[in-house]
């Protein structure tokens, strides 16, 4: 945000010297379209100023037929609003409706009509939603620092969940709020944001590598979800759960480096053959505890096949879980 202040008053200064420079009447106007012209991105700038240029146009037309049949009334001015206002939405130019009032009142206070005073709105236009594109597409301040800390932020909660989870499947009676599991949410949404920025600052061929990484750690949220889910049914030790924890203790390293190692997916796949060997469950409770676990299984399962996809590979394994009934 301070940056763009910063911009702003760079484009707004811009644009009255340059109008000043070339004696064109009404430097501060230019300042003023110089300041509705300047956004956050290259392209929505782009778009921005587009729609300001040809809503003023717009505006300008519809403006000189009122004032050519109905005079310099003030009603008339309202009469505008309601005809050019909707006009100007359909034509899709709704950004540029504050620009085309802007424009409009002016010719409205030379109380006249010539090429001269068109031309002269037309310049302002030029120049003030110009020196707004001139700043934009000057400079733009780089993400990528601040992506890199929105990422180590999430993979580092990511670790701690996982953690919480490996010490659930030890202890069952260990006390977790799941506090994590919001504050991973809540940067996730703002790495997406910062993503989408980032993309928008990118004219020719922007990198989609952010926009993966963090649509891929919105996904996984949801499968995290389920495995909780999971946990909270297991509700005494099991053989199986220490096995298992240790599977969480491996990703909870694995999740915070930036290749897939595939460590975790291989532990999976020996872990899922040593649950093969063992022997059934005796009791009703048993089964119940071993089912919770074994689709906790399936659930991480799935989390290491949409890291695979979208992480870049350090090896290749196999996944081997068979997708047991029952």
């Amino acid at each position: 945000m301070g940056f763009r202040i910063i911009k702003t008053a760079v484009a707004t200064l811009l644009a009255i010297l340059v109008t000043d420079v070339l004696n064109i009447p009404g430097a501060t106007s230019a300042g003023l379209l110089a300041i509705l012209g300047v956004d956050v991105t290259r392209k929505r700038s782009l778009r921005s100023v587009s729609s300001r240029f040809f809503a003023s146009l717009l505006g300008l037309l519809l403006a000189s037929i009122l004032f050519s049949l109905l005079g310099f009334h003030y009603w008339v001015l309202a009469l505008y609003i309601l005809i050019a206002f909707p006009a100007i939405s359909r034509a899709n130019f709704k950004e540029g409706i504050v620009t085309s009032s802007v424009v409009v009142f002016r010719v409205f206070n030379e109380n006249a009509l010539s090429p001269d005073i068109f031309l002269t709105q037309i310049e302002l236009l030029v120049i003030g939603l110009g020196s707004a594109m001139i700043v934009n597409m000057a400079y733009m301040p780089k993400g990528e620092g601040r992506l890199m800390e929105i990422r180590h932020e999430v993979d580092g909660l990511f670790s701690v969940i996982f953690q919480h989870i490996s010490l659930t499947l030890r202890d069952p009676e260990h006390v977790w709020d799941g506090k994590e599991l919001i504050e991973a949410n809540k940067a996730v949404e703002r790495g997406i944001e910062e993503s989408n920025r980032a993309m928008e600052n990118q004219m020719l061929q922007p990198d989609m590598a952010w926009n993966v990484y963090f649509y891929m750690r919105k996904e996984q949220l949801d499968n995290i979800q389920a495995m909780v889910h999971m946990i909270s049914q297991v509700y005494e030790r099991l053989t199986h759960g220490e096995l298992t924890a240790q599977l969480f203790d491996q990703l909870s390293k694995d999740v915070v480096t930036e290749e897939y190692t595939g460590k975790t997916e291989k532990l999976l796949e020996e872990l899922v053959d040593k649950f093969k060997e063992m022997e059934l469950p005796r009791t009703r409770e048993e089964f119940e505890l071993r089912s919770a676990i074994l689709q906790l299984c399936r659930e991480l399962e799935y989390f290491l096949k949409i890291s695979k996809k979208s992480k870049a590979p350090t090896g290749s394994v196999k996944p081997k879980l068979q997708r047991e009934k029952g």
